[in-house]
């Protein structure tokens, strides 16, 4: 299993040689993102567009 550490390296390493800070933790922020979504669609914690339509459009 990859560590943060492992994954935090192949992130960067994808970057081009002029990348800034701020490309590096914007791509590290969008990583996390990334994986807290994953994880709650795991989990069953979403809701389908669908039904947060229709919840909007009622009220």
């Amino acid at each position: 299993m990859n560590t943060v550490r492992d994954e935090a390296r192949k992130l960067i390493d994808q970057l081009p040689d002029e990348a800034t800070w701020d490309d590096v933790m914007y791509e590290l922020y969008i990583k996390k993102k990334l994986a807290v979504a994953l994880k709650a669609v795991e989990d069953g914690r979403v809701v389908a567009h669908d039904a947060v339509r229709k919840k909007l459009l009622a009220e």
